[in-house]
């Protein structure tokens, strides 16, 4: 692992999740010990003012004064990296009911089955990563979800207290007629609150600061854009969250802020990501959609790719399937 920072290079041994959190709580350590040493500085000034006069402690007194000159708190340097804040807060809590599909499928213009005969229910505190051998299946059954789009078969019910928010794969739609709207204005279409200096902080949560959230919608970067659909979802307040890829475009930094968000996330969610690291750590429940059917395992993601179970299952359903 190599750490670029302060315009320095630094090798570690151990992949990047040893580092970060070896980072962090040698931060934490550090910050620990320099509240002790404060604590410990303001002891001994209060002892240093209070018998500096008295002839009996000033031998005390001149000796403490002499340690608090030694007593230094050590420099931690703030890293030049900027993690967005990213935080789903629920607007309330999710019913027993929380999603229902049964037997839901939908097809391709050509015809091509892309998913099947799915389906499953999901219970509260379910966290499901969605995986198929067609990423494009994954989109349409997240736009059927999200009612984006049709099925061509089979149902689904929400339950009555479920707010969805979704993350599309696909969001250039959410830019294209923005014209020459800048971003406190784009916000404010998604935002029940239109107060500017609201919409200011939400956006510096995202690291757009300054004059930045002047600039205009239409020639934003890729990882900026998913950004901002990041602030549109949490603005919704949703307690279930649809989320298609959504470390497409995004730098480390912001991938790991959305790491512990989904982790720390008291809602549902379904997802989907090329990020190994995000499947393993926040799912806790794996689905595979096929079009004959899923695979459905409560494990994590590192166990469901091993598994020779669930193997033995994908090839029974892809059996006779073009792919």
């Amino acid at each position: 692992m190599v750490d670029i920072d302060f315009q320095r290079m630094r090798i570690f041994t151990g992949n990047y999740t040893f580092w970060y959190e070896s980072s962090q709580l040698m931060a934490q350590q550090m910050a620990n010990k320099n509240k002790k040493i404060e604590q410990k500085r303001k002891e001994m000034m209060e002892f240093i003012q209070r018998f500096s006069a008295n002839a009996s402690k000033s031998k005390q007194a001149t000796s403490r004064k002499k340690a608090l000159e030694k007593l230094n708190l050590e420099d931690i340097q703030p890293s030049s990296r900027k993690y967005p804040y990213i935080n789903f807060q629920m607007e309330r809590e999710p019913g027993g009911q929380i999603l229902r599909v049964d037997k839901l499928g939908r097809t391709a213009t050509d015809g091509t089955p892309l998913f099947g005969q799915v389906s499953f229910t999901i219970n509260q505190g379910e966290k499901i990563a969605l995986v198929s051998r067609e990423a494009s299946a994954m989109t349409a059954f997240f736009e059927v979800l999200a009612g984006k789009a049709g099925a061509h078969a089979g149902t689904i019910e929400f339950g009555k207290t479920i707010k969805v928010g979704y993350l599309p794969n696909e969001n250039a739609a959410y830019f294209a007629g923005a014209g020459d709207l800048d971003l406190i204005n784009w916000l404010r279409q998604y935002s029940e609150d239109k107060d500017e200096q609201f919409l200011r902080g939400f956006l510096g949560r995202m690291l757009f600061s300054g004059e930045e959230v002047y600039k205009k919608a239409s020639v934003l970067s890729g990882g900026e854009k998913v950004r901002c659909m990041l602030s549109r979802a949490m603005l919704q307040q949703p307690n279930f969250l649809l989320l298609d890829e959504p470390t497409n475009h995004l730098d480390l930094e912001s991938i790991t802020a959305l790491n512990n968000a989904l982790r720390d996330f008291k809602g549902n969610l379904i997802f989907t990501s090329h990020d190994h690291q995000l499947m393993q750590t926040v799912a806790n429940r794996i689905i595979e959609i096929t079009p004959n059917g899923i695979i459905d395992r409560l494990m994590t993601f590192e166990e469901f790719l091993v598994s020779e179970e669930v193997k033995r299952q994908r090839e029974a359903l892809y059996r006779g399937v073009l792919v």
